[in-house]
């Protein structure tokens, strides 16, 4: 059996700088994900994903972190 290796996924677009719910700075993360009761999409701050967010994975929200090459990492969901 192999293993298989996962590649890194990057941000593809213009990474926003302030969270559409709150209109906090974003920084060094962010989530793009879905608010938990209304089901809208949004680029959120993680600090209010985390109150209002639907969660981490697949159909909810994904987190990105900025890396020390100015790029996104998703690095959770």
């Amino acid at each position: 059996m192999s293993v298989q290796t996962l590649r890194p996924v990057y941000w593809a677009g213009t990474p926003p700088t302030r969270c559409q719910v709150t209109d906090l700075p974003i920084t060094d993360k962010f989530v793009d994900g879905r608010a938990s009761r209304e089901g809208w999409w949004a680029w959120w701050h993680p600090d209010a994903f985390a109150i209002s967010g639907a969660g981490l994975g697949k159909g909810c929200g994904q987190l990105y972190e900025k890396q020390a090459d100015g790029r996104w990492l998703k690095t959770k969901g």
